[in-house]
């Protein structure tokens, strides 16, 4: 790997150490956001000295070309975040809805949602007595648009007609083979009840 990193200039280096942080505080990379193109394909490019350095501390990358996503894993299961309740539950609704979307499209089209289609899916699934609140579906919202999951697209983006970009990390986020597991987990989370300050540990790093 050093004789590897070496061959690198300066700029390059420059680069990988900041792609390494940068993925380290994220988890995830998509080459479908702006923001984050060049440095997919810079991974990309030099993909096994990512692979040997994160290694070495504890972590494997994971590229899926097919849907353009890098992704870590820590081999020790530690920076696991458990979310909460709703944050779980928003989340597995995005994965469903991504599903439903996709079906429609081609893979270089965005997956777009409004946020009525969110509120729409939780009411139809019966999942809580009430709505979701406004309060709880920004913060849900905020925290996966900071591991590049969604991107909201208008500026008022809670408002009902309001749109996100759904990324495919979502499904690096949630790793399912059969549709129906997620309807399965919604369902245990509807039967066993429980408050917004729980937290709850999904198949997530």
């Amino acid at each position: 790997m050093k004789e590897k990193y070496e061959t690198l200039n300066t700029k390059e280096k420059e680069n990988f150490s900041r792609i390494c942080n940068k993925l380290l505080s994220l988890c995830f990379l998509t080459k479908k956001k702006e923001d984050n193109k060049k440095d997919y394909y810079f991974v990309q490019t030099h993909k096994e000295i990512f692979s040997q350095y994160l290694n070495i501390i504890g972590w494997e990358l994971e590229i899926d070309e097919t849907y353009g996503v890098i992704h870590l894993v820590n081999n020790y299961n530690y920076n696991r975040y458990n979310f909460k309740l709703y944050e779980s539950i928003i989340l597995l609704i995005l994965r469903l809805l991504y599903h439903e979307k996709l079906k429609e499209l081609s893979l270089a089209d965005n997956v777009v949602i409004r946020i009525d289609d969110i509120h729409e899916k939780f009411n139809a699934l019966k999942i809580k007595d009430k709505p979701i609140e406004k309060t709880t579906l920004q913060s849900a919202l905020r925290l996966f648009k900071k591991y590049n999951i969604i991107e909201p697209i208008d500026r008022g983006y809670l408002d009902s007609g309001s749109r996100i970009i759904i990324y495919p990390s979502i499904l690096l986020a949630i790793k399912v083979e059969d549709i129906s597991k997620i309807y399965e987990k919604l369902d245990s989370y509807k039967k066993g009840g429980g408050t917004d300050e729980e937290a709850y540990e999904d198949e997530i790093d």
